[in-house]
């Protein structure tokens, strides 16, 4: 015993930390120099999800190599497979990631050491650059300026023809791989390793920056491959999404600082700086859009009832929604709805949001980050110009090219096509049942089903409308067998007068969405859809968010003694006056001004129905067939 802890003192405290595995991987390092592949990739953005790599760098057995996007990469897969060993900086949690998505089949080498965590043995924290100046090492004298972000900005400058931006963007890399045998011989030097672990001594930077390392290849130009970014005309110049008028708002937290705002009417951006809630709420309002699209947290967390950290809900449900950490999955950095710096934000784009769906707008929490990508222009913080030339590139009119606006009026035009990409069926829903949904772009997304909603007064005819419907394949739900089932388990009579009132609470108690989700879950698995009885301006907005420019609102209405006779026909023992006047169809008016069309029905049964037939054919027209012709 006295023995064994005598020698446990001698040990140097750093190489008693060290774990065998570890050992074992650094003894095969310093026995192979020459098969240790020192690689380092360049990528569009931080997220392995929606960016990709633009530059693979590597050195190995004595030559510097490059690969850029484009290029044909098995010469790096022939050195990743050749090579008993890799290194890294932050590797195993993103180069790692991004090379084996970008090539399935490249085969990397078991033994990898990642720098960061070896760094963090001998008290070294930080990114790469934050080490280099720690332990004195600066090979970076010509490119001190360019970072992770500059380097985005220097793929993207290569993109529109600058190949000496392209030259910039090799060099930093091959700095950052040269840099990494540097800082590897001097995390080594602070384990005083034992002789008997490296056979001999090696400078690891002879290896990360062989001879001529700094030597580079001739490039080329981007070829159409890389420089074809998707245009307006092709990705959203078909269907009735082209035509789609759509608000954008980059929101910000107070109204003392100017919010970004947009309508965008089709491809032409109309934008302002706004401040007050009212100011954006009269000019929404009065653009008459078919989306709101704001880039702003527009829920809480499922659980929470307040935005404040005294909800008492704050311990159990936490500050994050679902889609905050998805986004997080895919390596997106996205903060907490509910960050103390964020909480005014979100409650002030609940309370608008809130407010313009009680209206019957439609109202989606945007992504526009994804939108950028699809427009191949860098994400937020690149700088005014590159986001001009992005979306006019991409074919965005108006007066923001040639004048002078605000970051935040550009980004509230992003936000905005993030809502006409909706409309067109073209996004991701990332939400959950109980936290409605942040839209994401997604140009393979699959499509919508057509969705009637029928809404009118009390016997104007909905009901045989949305039956004929039926009868020509459309699946049929309405509200009232959601509410039928609620009072069925409740034990309580089925009448007009129950479902009435039942109806007014859930609207009254803020359920009328969570009332629209249930009714559309019956017929989740419908192409086409119809919804009878929308009652509440909420309908038509939970709609159109839901399904876009698919979903068609049918306003029927007819005369009142029309109606009278037609309920009495109908109900004998009824009271048409009381039914028309009840709370829960007073807002049923209201509807006729969203509706994309108005039937007057004071005809018979068979001419409503040849009107369902012809809805029906317009709507099936080039897709599959859904009904038999007539």
């Amino acid at each position: 015993m006295p023995d064994a802890r005598r020698k446990s003192a001698m040990t140097p405290p750093v190489l008693r930390r060290l774990p065998p595995l570890l050992k074992e991987q650094l003894a095969l390092c310093a026995s192979y120099p020459d098969q240790v592949l020192f690689l380092d990739i360049e990528t569009t953005g931080l997220s392995h999800y929606y960016d990709e790599i633009t530059v693979v760098g590597w050195a190995f057995n004595g030559k510097a190599s490059t690969f850029v996007k484009g290029d044909d990469h098995h010469s790096l897969l022939a050195d990743a497979r050749n090579a008993k060993a890799m290194v890294t900086f932050n590797g195993i949690r993103f180069d790692q990631r991004f090379l084996r998505q970008e090539f399935p089949d490249v085969r990397l080498p078991e033994t990898h050491i990642d720098l960061m965590y070896l760094c963090r043995r001998v008290g070294l924290t930080g990114g790469q650059k934050s080490i280099e100046k720690q332990i004195d090492l600066n090979l970076r004298t010509e490119l001190s300026d360019v970072d992770g972000f500059a380097a985005v900005l220097l793929w993207h400058r290569y993109l529109r023809g600058e190949i000496s931006a392209l030259e910039k963007l090799v060099r930093y890399n091959r700095l950052d791989i040269a840099a990494m045998g540097a800082i590897f011989d001097h995390v080594l030097a602070q384990f005083e390793i034992q002789p008997d672990l490296f056979t001999q001594t090696v400078g690891f930077i002879n290896w990360s920056a062989p001879d001529g390392w700094q030597d580079l290849p001739k490039f080329n130009p981007a070829g159409s491959y890389l420089t074809k970014a998707p245009h307006f005309d092709d990705v959203l110049g078909r269907g009735p999404a082209a035509k789609a008028k759509i608000v954008g708002i980059d929101l910000t937290g107070s109204e003392a600082r100017g919010t970004g705002w947009c309508v965008l009417d089709g491809n032409h951006a109309t934008t302002a700086t706004l401040f007050s809630d009212e100011d954006i709420l009269a000019r929404t309002l009065e653009a008459k859009p078919d989306l709101v699209s704001i880039d702003s947290p527009l829920c809480l967390p499922f659980g929470r009832l307040s935005v404040e950290d005294s909800d008492p809900g704050r311990d159990l449900y936490g500050i994050m929604r679902q889609c905050e950490r998805e986004l997080k999955r895919r390596g997106v950095n996205v903060y907490p709805c509910l960050l103390p710096s964020m909480q005014k934000l979100t409650a002030r784009g609940m309370k608008l949001a809130n407010t313009l769906r009680q209206s019957g707008v439609a109202v989606i929490e945007s992504y526009p980050g994804a939108a950028q990508d699809i427009m191949r222009i860098p994400r937020k913080g690149a700088g005014i110009e590159w986001l001009k030339l992005g979306l006019h590139g991409f074919g965005i009119s108006g007066d923001y090219v040639e004048n002078a606006v605000t970051h935040d009026e550009l980004d509230a035009i992003t936000s905005a096509l993030v809502g006409t990409f909706h409309m067109a069926g073209l996004t991701e829903a990332l939400g959950t049942e109980n936290e409605p949904p942040l839209i994401i772009p997604k140009l393979d997304a699959v499509a919508n089903p057509i969705v009637v909603g029928v809404s009118g007064p009390i016997a104007a005819g909905k009901t045989t409308f949305a039956e004929e419907l039926q009868s020509l394949g459309f699946s049929y739900t309405r509200f009232s067998l959601v509410i039928d089932d609620m009072l069925r388990e409740s034990g309580v009579e089925l009448t007009r007068y129950n479902r009435q009132e039942l109806g007014r609470e859930i609207n009254a108690t803020g359920r009328q969405r969570w009332l629209a989700e249930k009714t559309i879950q019956r017929v989740s698995d419908g192409v086409a859809i119809v919804v009878d009885g929308l009652r509440f301006p909420e309908d038509h907005a939970y709609l159109v968010e839901r399904f876009g420019a698919n979903f068609h609102h049918i306003y029927i209405e007819a005369a009142e003694d029309v109606r009278k006779i037609r309920y009495h026909e109908r109900m004998s023992d009824g009271n048409f006056e009381q039914a028309a006047k009840s709370e829960v169809e007073g807002r049923v008016g209201e509807l006729r001004s969203l509706a994309h069309e108005i039937f007057v029905n004071d005809s018979d049964k068979l001419t409503l129905k040849n009107r369902a037939s012809e809805l029906a054919r317009k709507l099936t027209e080039g897709k599959s067939c859904l009904f038999q012709s007539s």
